[in-house]
């Protein structure tokens, strides 16, 4: 319990984002309960969203280790491994999975992720290994000459910018600060040095024609783009003076004069959601994950695309059923990125669904044929046919609490007492001056033995219904049961079954565990005379009385 307590707490504080202290309950959690694959699984995913990828690696070998059929587990390991830029890997992993769940989406994704970007690191240029994962951010930070640059705005831009198409390293080799970290990666000196590291740059000289050719293209490439950010910052602009035509006209030029960049789709994406144009923003946001995943752009950006399409496709929703592509889409961008925006987004739209599916379902004239026909089957005795009927009585009108009270009944011969507790519950919950619901309630927690709640709940009724007879006998009834105890009339076996299902009670564990009430106990076996003060305080025979009707402390 105290493990599943853990985990709870683990999985509220991954959803809110907060995943340092996902990791500390998911690791306490671990502790208590060392062999559930579950635990390092959740662990996992909090250590790669705060890219940890080797703490993640670890843990999604442990998991697939206890639970070598659990295609989850797989996931876990891609997602690790193409953290680590271990493409290969990476895809070996995804691939294990889906010989368990071949319809697995989340495999299927990543998968053809590992896969694309496997393939893109062996491409033509020989310096895109250098500039993958988080390590070459450790490098540069270690690296007295190149630290310096990270803090310098446009240089991190151009290295994320190379991180994300390695292709385009060479619109940046005349830049003289990513031709040193180039260096610093591949451990290596380029220009200006003595040595066998100048020598070798001089024995590869590049036919200066070509290079001249060359050099012109990059030149155009790079101004286009730096057009293309000035284009965007006019469109955000626009966007904040609420001129929408202007921002998607700045949005679309920059599009034109870069198509590597998938927010300037994005970004357009929102203006059309802000208009109502919910069809073309569900097509920006189609063609930016398409995009996206063609450049390998980060995945919180896939994710962002999703949760956009998502939003759009709930604005369009007319019935329960619309909602179902958005809550799917909602779902795919969950498992590019888990943002607690787009889980909010989720929830309510599953919200949204269920209550909508409640409206188009509600019938109060379907619901009382439905009620009648169970009452037949309660009749004849044959209540899980009856439950049947009663539950979809309750499914055509959720507010009738004579479907409710009868369903309890129901459980109550079928020995199912707490549904039947919860649906006595709900009937008091939707009408507090219906009688027999608290009838109901009273008679499972009786059956229960939990005879001072049965007397709380028949009291509670009668402040109602002061004269109803059903209410009266329950209280009778309680007080017997009661009074048997303060009598010390129980058989050992009665005595021992009342004491542990006590020994349950939150109520009765906290008064055992009150210093004062403890105290209290010791008094009345050995000092008389402080207990005879005791009995002045009415607080304190209450919870006496708790335990004496409970049978942890017995009157002789």
């Amino acid at each position: 319990m105290a493990a599943e307590e853990a985990k709870s707490k683990g999985n509220a504080a991954f959803s809110s984002g907060d995943y340092p202290a996902a990791i500390t309950h998911f690791t306490e959690a671990i502790n208590l309960s060392p062999t559930n694959h579950i635990l390092y699984s959740n662990r996992s995913a909090a250590y790669a969203s705060l890219h940890r990828y080797a703490e993640a690696l670890s843990d999604a070998e442990r998991t697939v280790e206890l639970k070598p059929d659990w295609s989850k587990g797989y996931s876990r390991l891609g997602a690790a491994l193409t953290g680590l830029s271990r493409y290969r890997e990476a895809a070996d992993a995804y691939r294990r999975g889906l010989e368990i769940d071949p319809s697995n989406e989340a495999l299927k994704s990543g998968l053809a992720d590992a896969s694309r970007v496997g393939d893109r690191t062996k491409s033509s240029n020989p310096f895109v290994e250098a500039f993958q994962g988080e390590e070459m951010w450790a490098k540069l930070a270690a690296d007295p000459g190149t630290r310096v640059y990270l803090e310098q705005g446009d240089f991190v831009e151009t290295m994320k910018e190379i991180q994300r198409n390695p292709n385009n390293l060479n619109l940046y080799m005349k830049d003289k600060r990513v031709m040193q970290a180039l260096g610093v990666l591949l451990n290596v000196k380029f220009g200006g040095g003595k040595g066998e590291d100048a020598e070798m740059q001089e024995a590869e000289p590049e036919p200066e024609p070509e290079a001249m050719e060359l050099g012109e293209e990059e030149r155009e490439k790079r101004e286009r783009k730096e057009e293309a950010k000035k284009e965007k910052e006019r469109g955000n602009a626009a966007y904040k003076r609420k001129e929408f035509e202007k921002a998607i006209e700045h949005y679309s030029k920059a599009m034109e004069l870069d198509d590597e960049d998938i927010s300037y789709l994005t970004n357009r994406a929102a203006v059309y959601l802000e208009m109502g144009k919910y069809e073309e923003c569900i097509q920006d946001c189609d063609k930016a994950v398409e995009r996206g995943r063609e450049l390998r752009f980060d995945f919180k950006m896939i994710a962002k695309a999703l949760t956009r399409k998502g939003t759009a496709l709930v604005k369009m929703a007319k019935c329960s059923r619309d909602f179902e592509p958005a809550i799917e889409t909602f779902q795919k961008a969950l498992t590019e990125h888990r943002n607690p925006e787009t889980l909010k987004k989720l929830n309510d739209a599953e919200k949204a669904k269920k209550e909508l599916e409640q409206q188009e379902y509600f019938d109060p004239k379907i619901a009382e044929e439905e009620r009648e026909k169970g009452n037949e089957f309660f009749k004849e005795q044959k209540y899980p046919e009856a439950v049947k009927h009663y539950s979809e009585a309750i499914k055509r009108n959720p507010k009738d609490v004579r479907a409710y009270s009868n369903r309890a009944a129901c459980y109550t011969k079928l020995g199912a007492l707490p549904e039947g507790l919860k649906d006595a519950e709900k009937c008091i919950e939707l009408d507090a001056s219906f009688t027999k619901g608290y009838n109901r309630k009273g008679a499972i927690q009786f059956f229960m033995k939990e005879y001072d709640k049965a007397m709380e709940t028949y009291q509670e009724g009668l402040k109602h219904d002061p004269k109803n007879q059903e209410l009266l006998d329950g209280v009778r009834r309680c007080v017997e049961q009661i009074n048997k105890a303060n009598r010390g009339d129980l058989t050992p076996e009665e005595l021992k079954e009342r004491q542990a299902k006590a020994m349950q009670d939150p109520e009765v564990q906290n008064i055992l565990s009150d210093p004062v009430m403890r105290q209290v106990l010791v008094d009345f076996q050995e000092n008389p005379k402080a207990a005879q003060e005791h009995m002045k305080n009415p607080m304190v025979m209450n919870k006496i009385q708790k335990l004496v009707s409970a049978g942890i402390v017995q009157v002789r």
